[in-house]
This record gives structure tokens, C-alpha cells and sequence, in this order.
């Protein structure tokens, strides 16, 4: 008797067109899969690779503007895409599931989470008396591992954590216990150890309803975490499909081996110089930041000191609502401090007003999060790059001159000058931001997140550019992220906020290697992928697998 497991799901020489004009024909491009009972088969990519339009097919629910051509998805022996509307509704939510990316916006700000959790019992499951779906509502909440289900049931989506959000959006997408379930990227936006937490209970949710799930990621740590098979997408088409071991430690297309030596690993790759005296090019003492909301004082930062010198590196690593991003806003006085000194270049530089203030402030500059939000849409790239040095007082011809050398340096030609930001990708458009820091020449850069709206690998074109830039301009950075992966590869200290609070400050390599904060220690352990070592290419390699992936 054999105990293969049972194949629940099939995809079938899936083809989905693109509209005519596209940058490609097909959005995803005969696809074959087999889902089995009982497994987790993360599907993985990069922007644009084709993930989430394959899951869309499998709920017969493909965007209007795309076309399937061909490919059947069979589920249960039958072919979902010849199903009739009344058939469909009965599948999804009941056998099919879906937990999205962004709780937030999967659940309705106007009603209270116990009637959004009864509204699927009531569509889905008739022979549960009304009177009952309250009870069944409750164990399901308490089974989602949520503090006081009888609170929660009688709550607004926004009095929820973001995490508390996510488990709802589960609880609802299991309340049938669907064979199926389809989990879009539910822990992208979610801080690590909340990440964690998600990560545990859908793998053990698996063992209560053994059922089996698709989990869309870009992230190879949260593979090594959860996954029982990988499949890789490049380009609409699954270049490599196997089991998860296999495809993390012996990656065979190059496309895969790229996207696993684009992940960071948790471990430091820099030093700082300990003996050095110069003086520091910025220096923080007591920073505090409260806001007042009624009779209450919230101590968005308290109390924060560093001193950083030219070539170093500040990671500011912690959670939601830890403080880092007030930190680079009162740093670059977006916002005001309540007390405390900042010092740059041996010059108060909160003591400065009016034009004293614009003169200094070319000296700290900061790279945005959103590469999409941060550049004005109707500007040129030439325009963003130049404003400042117009306003430092720099003629037309040098001004045009320098913003051409800087967007060379960043790797961007001089034909991105005269285009819109609408012209570029994400991560050209942080190129750009980055570019747009860098012309007033600045002893202290902030980036603020700058690199996690990117995929992997053009994360790690970034970092690789800014390590560069630093080197050459010898400025100070002071990059606040939440992943430590990241943080890992490009800080010489590193500073770990909870509750606007600095709990833990040293040299990167004493930090990652003995923490000394229960906070810090539970942020390491957290870390998806945290034991999981994946082979390196050289830098030569890996520039080379790129080159002929973007030739293809």
C-alpha cells in the first residue's frame, strides 16, 4: 500500500496573458503543480514573478484585465476554471481559503470581528444554528491563540494589534476547515517575533485539520521555516520546484541560487575601529521626543545617546512603534525635540534657526522609506537631484553636471535626467532617492527602512551601493530598519529600541553574537531561518548570473 501523500490540488499547463503592451505575453506561463495533503509548498519570486496571479487562478478569480489561455486547476476531480458562479461560491471560503497580505484591509473597519467571523459560518456552514456561531466563533478565536476571545469577538478591527489582525483573517479563512488554504505574503508586514508567532501556528494548524497550504513569500528565511516544497517563479514560468532542502542547500537554476545568496544572513560583516579619536560627526546626548495626547505623555524616544564618527554605521534596529522612525525624524528636525542635544560637526545643531538651520541641514540628509511615495511624480529625476544644489546657491550647467555624476555613481545613466519616476523600477527609484541625499554632499545620512519595500536581490544591489558610496564619501549612516538580517550587513554598531527606549548599544559583532537585553535576545531568536546556511556565491559570480538573467 502506498503512503505517498494524497495529491488535494493540481495545476495544469497554466497560461495567463498579460494585456497587449505588457512587458511580457503571459503573467504566468504554463505552470504544472501538485499540492498534497498535509504539506506546506511555498511558492516563491520576486515582484512581478507571476506568484500571486497563479493562486488567483486556483480561486477562479483572475483580475479582469488578464485572460487565461490555457490550463485547467483541478481540485476535488473537478476543473475549478469551468465552474459555474453558484459552484464557485460554495468553493471559496469553504474548501478554498485565502488569508491575504494586509489584515487591515481584509477585514471591514464597520463591523465588530465576531460578525465578520459569523458572516462566514452563516454563508458557509448552514447547518450550524445561529444561536451556535457565536460558541463556534469564540473556540475559533481561542484556537487562533488570542487573549480573552469574549473581547476580541465584540471589537473593532482597529483596536487589534497588527498580529491580532492576522490571526483574525486566519481564524475566518479556516472557520470551514478548508482543504485548501492559500496564504499570500501573511507575514510581510508583520514585526519578527509576531512573524514567528504566525509562522508556528499555521504549521500546526496543518496537523489539526490536515489540510494543505500555498504560501506566497519572498523571503527564504521564512521558507527554511515552514516549508515542505519550494517552487521558484521567474518571469510568469516555475524554473525549479522541489523539496525544500534540496532547493536551499543545492539550488540547480541560476536564478534560484541568486535569489538564495540575496539573502542576508545574521551574521555581521563589519568592524569598527574602536581606537579612533577624531571627533564625532554626529553626536546624540538625552534625546527625548514626548508627544501629549489629552492628560497622557507618550515617550516616543527616551533618553537616546550615540556618537558616530565619519564611515560608521548606526543600525537602529527594533519593532512597530519601538521609536526609530520618530528617532530619524526629530534627528533631522521633521520633528522638534522635547529636550536634548544633537551635535553635528561640533555645532548645536538644535540651537539653529532660519538660515543658519537650511545651512546646516545640507549636512544631515535622509533616504526615505517608499521609493514610490518619496519622488514627486510629475518632476523629473534631473529636477529632484538639482533643487537642492539650486538653493546652495550652484549654477544651472554645475548643478546638471553633478546630478549626471551622482546618477553614474548609483548606477543609473545620464538618460534617467530628463525621465519621470514613473520610467523606473523600485529599486532604481532608491537609487535615485539615494542620489538625491548625496548631492549636497552630507556628513550624516538617514535611511529610514530605505531597503524593505525591495526585493532581495535589489536589496542587496542597495546595501552594496550605499557600503560603496559610504567608503568614497566617508559619510556617516545612520540606517533604522526592523529586519537584522539587514541591519547584519551593513552596521558597525548597532542600538535596539522597544518602547522608545535604546535597551542594548555595542559593536554589531558583540551584539549579534552575545546579546545582552531579554528584548534583543528575543528578537534573534525570532528571526525566521535563524540556523539555516545557505551557499554563497562570490560577488563575481553572482554579478555574473545576473547579467545573463537580464539578458534572458
Amino acid at each position: 500500500m502506498s503512503t505517498k501523500p494524497e495529491t488535494i490540488l493540481e495545476i495544469r499547463n497554466l497560461s495567463i496573458a498579460l494585456p497587449r503592451g505588457a512587458d511580457r505575453e503571459y503573467a504566468v506561463e504554463n505552470v504544472n503543480l501538485k499540492l498534497r495533503r498535509g504539506e506546506i509548498l511555498c511558492v516563491v519570486g520576486e515582484s512581478g514573478s507571476g506568484k500571486s496571479v497563479m493562486t488567483s487562478a486556483i480561486m477562479n478569480d483572475v483580475p479582469d484585465r488578464l485572460s487565461i489561455t490555457s490550463g485547467e486547476v483541478i481540485f476535488d476531480g473537478q476543473n475549478v476554471l469551468h465552474m459555474r458562479q453558484t459552484e464557485l461560491n460554495k468553493l471559496r471560503g469553504a474548501r478554498i481559503s485565502m488569508i491575504y497580505q494586509e489584515p487591515m484591509a481584509a477585514l471591514n473597519p464597520a463591523m465588530r470581528i465576531g460578525a465578520q467571523v459569523d458572516e462566514v459560518f452563516a454563508l458557509h456552514r448552514p447547518d450550524i444554528a445561529s444561536a451556535a456561531r457565536k460558541t463556534e466563533t469564540l473556540k475559533l478565536l481561542e484556537q487562533m491563540k488570542l487573549p480573552t476571545p469574549p473581547r476580541i469577538y465584540d471589537s473593532y478591527p482597529h483596536q487589534m494589534s497588527g498580529g491580532q489582525c492576522q490571526r483574525i483573517v486566519i481564524a475566518m479563512a479556516l472557520a470551514c476547515k478548508p482543504d485548501v488554504l492559500i496564504a499570500d505574503e501573511p507575514t510581510t508586514a508583520l514585526d519578527v517575533t509576531t512573524q514567528a508567532e504566525i509562522l508556528r501556528l499555521i504549521d500546526d494548524l496543518r496537523e489539526v485539520y490536515d489540510n494543505a497550504t500555498i504560501f506566497i513569500t519572498h523571503d527564504f528565511g521564512v521558507v527554511a521555516d515552514v516549508a515542505d516544497r519550494v517552487a521558484v517563479m521567474c518571469w510568469g514560468r516555475v524554473v525549479e520546484e522541489g523539496p525544500k532542502d534540496e532547493i536551499l542547500m543545492h539550488p540547480k537554476e541560476p536564478y534560484t541560487q541568486l535569489l538564495v545568496d540575496a539573502m542576508p544572513l545574521l551574521e555581521t560583516t563589519r568592524a569598527p575601529d574602536q581606537t579612533r579619536n577624531d571627533a564625532p560627526v554626529v553626536k546624540v546626548e538625552g534625546l527625548h521626543k514626548i508627544y501629549h495626547t489629552g492628560t497622557r505623555e507618550i515617550h516616543a524616544v527616551n533618553d537616546a545617546r550615540f556618537v558616530l564618527r565619519a564611515g560608521e554605521t548606526l543600525g537602529v534596529v527594533g519593532e512597530s512603534g519601538s521609536g526609530k522612525s520618530t528617532l530619524a525624524k526629530t534627528l533631522i528636525r521633521l520633528e522638534e525635540a522635547t529636550e536634548g542635544t544633537i551635535i553635528i560637526n561640533e555645532e548645536d545643531f538644535l540651537g539653529l534657526v532660519g538660515d543658519d538651520l537650511v545651512r546646516a541641514r545640507k549636512n544631515i540628509q535622509m533616504v526615505f522609506q517608499d521609493p514610490y511615495g518619496s519622488l514627486n511624480p510629475s518632476q523629473s529625476v534631473g529636477f529632484m537631484i538639482t533643487r537642492g544644489l539650486h538653493l546652495q546657491g550652484l549654477d544651472a550647467s554645475t548643478a546638471r553636471a553633478r546630478a549626471i555624476e551622482l546618477l553614474d555613481q548609483v548606477g543609473l545613466s545620464e538618460a534617467a535626467y530628463k525621465r519621470k519616476p514613473r520610467n523606473f523600477s523600485g529599486g532604481q527609484r532608491q537609487r535615485i532617492g539615494v542620489a538625491r541625499a548625496l548631492a549636497m554632499e552630507p556628513d550624516v545620512v538617514i535611511a529610514d527602512e530605505s531597503v524593505s519595500a525591495l526585493d532581495l536581490s535589489v536589496q542587496k544591489q542597495v546595501l552594496r551601493l550605499m557600503n560603496d558610496l559610504q567608503t568614497k564619501y566617508k559619510m556617516a549612516i545612520i540606517f533604522i530598519t526592523h529586519d537584522l538580517r539587514v541591519a547584519a550587513q551593513i552596521s558597525d554598531y548597532i542600538t535596539v529600541m522597544e518602547k522608545g527606549i535604546m535597551v542594548e548599544f555595542g559593536p554589531a559583532a558583540e551584539v549579534f553574537a552575545a546579546p545582552k537585553h531579554p528584548y534583543t535576545q528575543k528578537l534573534l531568536e525570532a528571526a525566521p531561518g535563524r540556523d539555516w546556511h545557505p551557499p554563497r556565491l562570490t560577488p563575481e559570480q553572482a554579478d555574473r548570473i545576473a547579467s545573463s538573467i537580464d539578458r534572458a
